[in-house]
């Protein structure tokens, strides 16, 4: 069994309230939950209205599913977000868990 997490750094420029980033955030989580079948949680920055840091967590037998699940979840967020810039992610993968 192999686990990934992402760790993904948002800046949201346009947001000029809690309200308004969590309302965005909340769009986000639930679209990759939808689409990927994944976990999703925002784990950092809850008191910043223009920054977010979400968490994903995916499980599978194989390696390259795994890798490839969390590249396309990051890739989801910058087409699809393009108000939103990525500051920063890191992948890792863990293995026999």
């Amino acid at each position: 069994m192999t686990t990934g997490v992402c760790k993904i750094r948002l800046h949201l420029p346009g947001s000029q309230s809690l309200k308004g980033k969590r309302r965005i955030i909340k769009s986000i989580i639930s679209r990759l939950r939808n689409q990927f079948n994944i976990s999703v949680a925002e784990v950092d920055d809850q008191d910043l209205w223009q920054l977010a840091t979400l968490s994903i967590a995916c499980v599978s037998n194989h390696n390259k599913h795994v890798d490839e699940i969390l590249s396309k979840a990051l890739n989801f967020i910058t087409q699809n977000y393009p108000e939103i810039e990525v500051v920063d992610h890191e992948i890792e993968i863990l293995h026999g868990l």
